[in-house]
């Protein structure tokens, strides 16, 4: 399976509790961090949804 690399950009100040709860579940816990993770489905969800928040980019 594909990994990927997720890095914070945008702040979640102002953000819904469920978004910043996203990123914490993402392994995110501040702004710039970078996190690598499985694609899988359910990841690819979580990322979806703070996707105006992050960066994604495809570890090869």
């Amino acid at each position: 399976m594909a990994k990927i690399r997720i890095k914070q950009v945008r702040s979640k100040i102002g953000c819904p509790e469920r978004q910043k709860k996203t990123l914490v579940a993402l392994g995110i816990k501040r702004n710039h961090q970078v996190v690598e993770h499985e694609a899988t489905p359910q990841i690819l969800g979580m990322v979806t949804k703070v996707k105006h928040l992050v960066e994604v980019e495809e570890v090869k």
